[in-house]
């Protein structure tokens, strides 16, 4: 059977929040390639080549939350959620290309040193970019974590990227312009290429995990702790728990063992109990299936049923539940 679950979407936050990143980036983009034409600066035009994947992954992402908002059809029927994932490792990628476009730019002024000129206002311009794009950065991020938006958290992070990357481009270029020498802004360039190049690798496997429904931990820990804190008596045992997410919504199935004597209408009751304290608890939308078990004999020592007809053998203890248990294909038997 199947329940609204989890996570609640938010798609006018996510729209409004990815069209403010895409327009935030854009201006800022037209500032950063003014300060690369006033100074000539390679550094400060790595700083300018990735804040156009900044703009470009900000209207991808924009389209991803869009369209991972629609509701589930006949030919997506578990919903359109994975172009968040895709539109992240999207992003990773443009990265990584920026990271070789910037190597390209920079390694050159290694042998062929150019000559740069308004340095001081430059390296305002670059860091007043830097300060907005901190500010809309952690915005995003925490946006992406309260609506668990992986296309708004990646956007975020990206940001904060780009602001780290903006300082030490301004640190490089300041060496520049007191030191007097020219390969310092080469050297920085090349130091932006490699720590973007980074983040972008960080990105493409992030979005590979949750492309393969990697398990979250996390999650898991709390459907366990939530199923315990609610435990009843008929509730014998929990296994094979699975989770996956697509987008901002969860999907979550388990086998629940009950009593084997009950007859169908009674489990099914249990069964909607489940998942309307699921549904209390973890709130949203998304869905749940329950595969429900009958007890064995095995299961008698550690089965709290009172007056049970059929019990085989006496009752022992309870052991809790926990994800290593709940996650097992198997039904968990106390040892003899």
């Amino acid at each position: 059977m199947k329940n609204g679950l989890l996570i609640s979407g938010e798609p006018r936050t996510h729209r409004r929040a990815m069209l403010m990143s895409a327009i935030v980036g854009a201006t800022l983009l037209a500032v950063k390639l003014l300060a690369a034409a006033l100074t000539g600066s390679a550094a400060i035009l790595s700083d300018a080549l990735e804040s156009i994947i900044n703009v470009v992954a900000s209207i991808f992402a924009l389209y991803s939350v869009v369209l991972s908002a629609q509701p589930p059809d006949s030919s997506h029927p578990y919903g359109h959620g994975k172009i968040e994932s895709f539109s992240a490792g999207f992003e990773g990628a443009l990265i990584i290309l920026a990271a070789l476009a910037i190597l390209w730019e920079a390694i050159p002024g290694f042998f062929a040193p150019r000559s740069l000129a308004a340095l001081d206002v430059g390296i305002l311009l670059v860091l007043g970019a830097a300060g907005v794009n901190a500010g809309l950065g952690i915005f995003l991020i925490r946006v992406g974590r309260r609506t668990h938006s992986f296309a708004l958290t990646a956007d975020g992070k990206h940001l904060l990227t780009d602001v780290y990357t903006s300082i030490g481009v301004s640190v490089g270029v300041g060496l520049v312009h007191v030191t007097g020498w020219v390969v310092l802004d080469s050297i920085a360039a090349c130091a932006v290429a490699v720590n973007i190049l980074v983040t972008g690798t960080r990105l493409v496997r992030q979005s590979v995990r949750h492309l393969m429904d990697e398990a979250e931990e996390e999650v898991l820990a709390k459907i366990v702790n939530t199923l315990q804190q609610a435990r009843q008596p008929e509730w014998i045992d929990l296994h094979h728990l699975r989770s996956w997410r697509s987008g901002n919504l969860y999907h979550i199935d388990f086998h629940l063992t009950l009593p084997r004597y009950w007859n169908l209408e009674r489990g099914h009751e249990t069964e909607t109990e489940v998942e309307a304290w699921l549904v209390e608890h973890l709130g949203g939308q998304g869905e749940t299936l329950l595969h429900l078990d009958p007890c064995t004999p095995h299961h008698c020592p550690s089965c709290r049923m009172e007056a049970c007809p059929v019990r085989a053998s006496a009752f022992r203890r309870t052991p809790p539940w926990t994800v290593e248990t709940a996650t097992g294909n198997l039904p968990f038997f106390l040892e003899s």
